[in-house]
C-alpha cells in the first residue's frame, strides 16, 4: 500500500515536470531573443536543446514504467515563467543592457532552481521504489540543470561587473565611505582638542 501510494505521487510529479519542461521550451526562445549578450543568447539556445533532450529522457522513463507520457498542468512553472514574462515586457526599454541581461538570468535561474528541486525529489522517489536505472536518468538531468545554473551565475557576474550602473554605485559607495572617513577624522580631532583643553585646566 505504501509503495502504491508513493508510486502514485511519483507519477504525478513526473507528469508535472513533463509539462514544466514543455513550458520551458516555449519560454527559452523568447528569453534568448530579449537578451543582449551574445554569450547569454548562446547559453539559452544551448539550454533549449538540453531541455529537449530532457523531455526525451522523461519519455524514456515513462516507457520504463509502462506508462504513457502524459502531462499534468504545472502551475508552479507557469507562475515562474509568467513572472519572468512580465518583467521582460515592463523593462524591455531599460537603458543598461547588462542589468537587463542579469535580470533575464535571474528569471532563468528561478526556473533552474525549481527543476533542481523537483528532479532531486524524483530521484529519491525512484531510489525508494527500487528503480535504480530511472534514478540515474533523473540524477543526470539534475546535474545538467545544476551545470546550467553555474554557467548562468558566471555570465551574470561578468555582466554586472561591466555594468555602468554598478560602476556608478561603487563610486557612490566610495564617496560615502570617504565622507564618513572625514567625519570620523573630524570627530577624532575635536575630541583630541577637547582633551587637551581639559588637561590645561
Amino acid at each position: 500500500m505504501q509503495e502504491s501510494s508513493l508510486k502514485g505521487l511519483y507519477l504525478k510529479e513526473l507528469r508535472d515536470i513533463y509539462d514544466a519542461e514543455k513550458q520551458i521550451t516555449k519560454a527559452l526562445p523568447k528569453m534568448a531573443k530579449a537578451a543582449h549578450s551574445p554569450e547569454l543568447k548562446e547559453a539559452l539556445k544551448e539550454h533549449l536543446e538540453v531541455t529537449k533532450g530532457q523531455i526525451n529522457r522523461l519519455e524514456e522513463i515513462f516507457g520504463i514504467l509502462d506508462e504513457k507520457p502524459k502531462s499534468r498542468p504545472c502551475a508552479g512553472m507557469k507562475g515562474i515563467i509568467e513572472e519572468g514574462s512580465e518583467f521582460l515586457k515592463s523593462d524591455k526599454r531599460a537603458s543598461d543592457e547588462n542589468l537587463m541581461d542579469a535580470a533575464i538570468i535571474g528569471a532563468a535561474q528561478r526556473v533552474e532552481h525549481y527543476e533542481i528541486a523537483v528532479y532531486g525529489t524524483l530521484r529519491t522517489y525512484a531510489e525508494q521504489l527500487g528503480n535504480d536505472r530511472i534514478a540515474k536518468l533523473l540524477e543526470q538531468t539534475k546535474q545538467e540543470e545544476a551545470d546550467v545554473d553555474r554557467k548562468l551565475s558566471s555570465i551574470s557576474e561578468e555582466l554586472l561587473s561591466a555594468s555602468p550602473a554598478m560602476g556608478e554605485e561603487k563610486e557612490e559607495q566610495a564617496g560615502g565611505q570617504e565622507s564618513n572617513g572625514r567625519k570620523r577624522a573630524g570627530r577624532s580631532q575635536a575630541n583630541a582638542e577637547h582633551g587637551r583643553a581639559r588637561a590645561r585646566r
